[in-house]
């Protein structure tokens, strides 16, 4: 398996090229750009790509969608029901006219070559979030005791690409356009993302990659959920209203991802720009 990433300067979001070897059947994941590079890329490999897999609609990883497909007329686009009407509603630059644009859901399997995509349901940045498990069967045999993780997976070789559900140090919040709830978001990582292999590698959709046992071990927020760091208690003010906040942390952008909690004892993952202190 072949990973080669582009990330958007102005977004710091994640474009990937994955090929099944030089030559071979290849896809990409997401589309925020910049297309250039990932065009050079697929020619230095050899490879045609056939598919994008949108993790979301977001206009940060679809914004160069249009000028991947003008570079191959031929190339779908699949993405969650939830978020298709969101991305035909872009427009043309975002390749959102709604020709090529195709629907995937969680429990298909996808093909490519040796390289099985197994779409995972991830909710709570956006409703329709996917998530993307790669894997190379039978690279190495799972334990026989261990039962199928994640859209039917039994172990081998793996990499998973996030979107924005889970980065390196940090979550997704649940405030962007189309999002659900802190609830949904927190049942993709800890009960589907975290139930993957711990070597399995993690591309996100903002910066650096990651693993699933680096999470499992150094993510705040997960650390939190297992119960091996404390919750915090003070109170602050988010997004203009009073709540407490749980947890501070980097975000992967250089700024800071809050947990905070309402007074009727509801959560939420927002912007730290957004929190002050009280």
């Amino acid at each position: 398996m072949i990973v080669e990433r582009v990330m958007n300067e102005q977004f710091l979001s994640n474009t990937y090229l994955v090929a099944d070897g030089k030559g071979g059947p290849a896809f990409v994941v997401d589309a925020g750009g910049p297309a250039g590079p990932l065009i050079a890329a697929a020619r230095r490999l050899e490879v045609e790509p056939t598919h994008v897999l949108l993790t979301h609609h977001h206009f940060d990883h679809v914004s160069e969608l249009g000028a991947l497909r003008e570079r191959w007329p031929g190339m779908k686009a699949l993405i969650h029901p939830l978020e298709r009407g969101a991305l035909e509603a872009m427009g043309t630059s975002a390749g959102g006219d709604g020709a090529g644009i195709e629907e995937i859901e969680a429990g298909e399997l996808l093909r490519f070559g040796a390289l099985e995509v197994r779409p995972l349901r991830t909710p709570g940045h956006t409703a329709g979030m996917l998530s993307f498990l790669v894997s190379e069967p039978g690279r190495r045999a799972a334990p026989m005791s261990r039962a199928p993780g994640p859209g039917g997976f039994t172990g081998g070789e793996a990499v998973v690409f996030t979107g924005d559900t889970l980065f390196r140090g940090s979550v997704g919040g649940v405030r962007a356009p189309g999002h659900t709830t802190y609830t949904d978001l927190k049942d993709s990582i800890m009960g589907t993302l975290m139930e993957l292999p711990g070597d399995t590698t993690i591309y996100p959709g903002h910066t650096d990659a990651t693993t699933v046992k680096s999470e499992w071990d150094e993510n705040p927020f997960i650390r939190v959920w297992r119960g091996v760091d404390a919750e915090g208690s003070g109170l602050c003010t988010a997004l203009g209203e009073p709540a407490t906040l749980i947890l501070l942390a980097d975000d992967y952008d250089g700024g800071k991802k809050a947990w905070v909690r309402w007074p009727d004892g509801t959560d939420d993952i927002v912007p730290g720009s957004r929190v002050e202190s009280r």
